[in-house]
């Protein structure tokens, strides 16, 4: 019996290093469709490559493993695109199946990846909110009506310079960007300041700061799902606890709006900000796919997106602009000749700035808001360039790399509008190697929107003032330095003077 026993723990034990074996050269050759990558570490993967700038340490191994990359993060299978051409398979011929997301555990702080535009998979619900977004709240015809109220949160802008000028005293520019953007939005959703308002809306700036923050931190929920029950960095509690008080000062002004349109007379008032569209289509539709919740979900999602990606733009252009003096005189020129010294610019003039407009598609190349664009997921294996990307794979598009790839640009990490004057590359989604809004079907819907504020915004702040350093620095002295969040913004907050001009 024993010499059985013997020999059937013998037999067993074969078998499972047969099985052993075998499943090690299954995986191997598997493998070898996988993209390459640098060796994951047991359990952690690859997090510690991934560094304090991910955007910065993903494009340098990008130069040893290739344009398409695998690495282990945590439990999480990630591939990380660095090339326009890949890029373009994943966000154009292949989109359908990248086209939905991993979702952030931040994200599921008041379920809102199940009505975020951005989180939502790709279902009825998200269509119609698509279909909304560029049929109705962001379509041409609705932007040409609502200019009136851009050139007027501008020159509120300009106003409150003027003075500080008065004062010979800083302005920090990223805030005021913040402030403006916040304003502009907030006009256009619900007709009101949203930051000049009292008591619980004064405070929104604070909580949506701290919003953008907790969805910007590496969360290990998000690298070991088995983690997300215990939430152990109290990540998802934060989110909802800051998600919720903005949500309540959303409610508070749709509350006041469905009041004020069951008064008598509401009719033949003029109200045609974005809240009321969404109203009239969900009494219309009376659908459950447009109710209260998805509404507040829906401006969330627009308050967070547009301000990050205007007011990092904003920034990132003026310390540009300052760091090369040059490029901000011939910006000063043009404008000369076609505004007019010391005017603010208007929509209708933004067509016959090209040297202005090329200035904007050299930030976002350099300074892109979203540097890993906001992750894909794969919803089947995938072959693109003889390597597989493998179902439920996280993709990263790495736009910060592309857009200083030296294959593509000359003297890439050079700031120099003028190689997109005369080149039709624009950041609609179609020139992959300038994707900031990302491409497909999941590009961002507020586009349309960002490309008329910002050319207003930065022209008129080049036109209306002269500039100079807080504490006479020197233009090289600027502290061009970025720091890795939802957005990426810039690590020194960019603090100037402004010079009223003399005309």
């Amino acid at each position: 019996m024993e010499l059985e026993s013997c020999m059937m723990m013998i037999f067993l034990f074969t078998c499972i290093v047969v099985l052993a074996i075998h499943a090690l050269l299954e995986r191997t050759n598997n493998n070898k469709k996988f993209p390459p990558g640098p060796s994951p570490l047991p359990i952690i993967g690859n997090l510690l490559e991934m560094g304090q700038k991910p955007h910065k340490s993903l494009a340098n191994l990008a130069k040893i493993h290739g344009p398409i990359m695998s690495l282990k993060l945590g439990q999480l299978t990630t591939i990380v695109i660095s090339s326009s051409d890949i890029a373009k398979e994943v966000l154009q011929t292949h989109d359908q199946s990248f086209s939905n997301r991993t979702i952030p555990d931040a994200g599921s702080a008041l379920n809102h990846k199940d009505y975020s535009l951005t989180f939502m998979p790709i279902s009825p619900r998200w269509r119609l909110l698509r279909k909304i977004c560029n049929g109705q709240l962001f379509s041409n015809k609705t932007l040409d009506g609502s200019q009136d109220l851009r050139q007027n949160k501008i020159q509120e802008l300009l106003t409150h310079i003027h003075h500080c000028s008065i004062k010979c005293e800083a302005v920090d520019i990223g805030s005021l960007a913040f402030k403006t953007t916040i304003n502009l939005l907030s006009n256009a959703i619900f007709s009101v300041d949203l930051l000049h308002s009292t008591g619980t809306a004064g405070e929104y700036k604070e909580l949506a700061t701290k919003i953008m923050i907790e969805f910007g931190k590496p969360n290990l929920s998000d690298l070991f799902p088995i983690l997300k029950l215990l939430d152990p960095q109290g990540i998802r509690k934060r989110t909802a606890d800051y998600t919720s008080k903005v949500m309540d000062i959303f409610k508070g002004l749709i509350n006041q709006r469905l009041k004020m349109r069951e008064g008598k007379g509401f009719d033949n008032m003029e109200v045609n900000d974005m809240l009321n569209t969404l109203l009239n289509i969900s009494q219309e539709n009376n659908s459950q796919n447009m109710d209260q919740i998805q509404i507040e979900h829906l401006i969330l999602t627009l308050f967070v997106a547009g301000t990050d990606t205007i007011t990092s733009t904003i920034e990132w252009g003026m310390a540009e602009l300052l760091h090369n003096p040059e490029v901000m005189w011939k910006a000063k020129q043009e404008l000369k000749q076609t505004v007019g010294i010391g005017n603010q610019v208007k929509e209708t003039e933004i067509g016959r700035l090209p040297y202005l407009k090329a200035i904007i598609k050299e930030i976002f190349r350099l300074h892109p808001p979203t540097p890993l664009l906001i992750p894909r997921k794969a919803e089947k294996n995938v072959e693109i360039r003889g390597h597989v990307i493998p179902k439920g794979a996280q993709v990263l598009i790495n736009v910060w790399a592309i857009g200083r790839d030296s294959s593509i640009w000359d003297n890439p990490n050079l700031f120099l509008p003028e190689r997109f004057l005369g080149l039709d590359i624009d950041v609609k989604g179609q020139n992959f190697e300038l994707a900031p809004f990302g491409g497909g079907r999941r590009i961002c819907p507020g586009l349309p929107l960002a490309m008329r504020t910002i050319p207003l915004m930065l022209g008129s702040l080049i036109n209306s003032f002269d500039w100079k350093l807080e504490g006479d620095m020197k233009s090289e002295d600027i502290d061009m330095d970025d720091k890795f969040g939802i957005t990426i913004a810039k690590a020194q907050p960019l603090r100037l003077v402004p010079i009223k001009i003399n005309y």
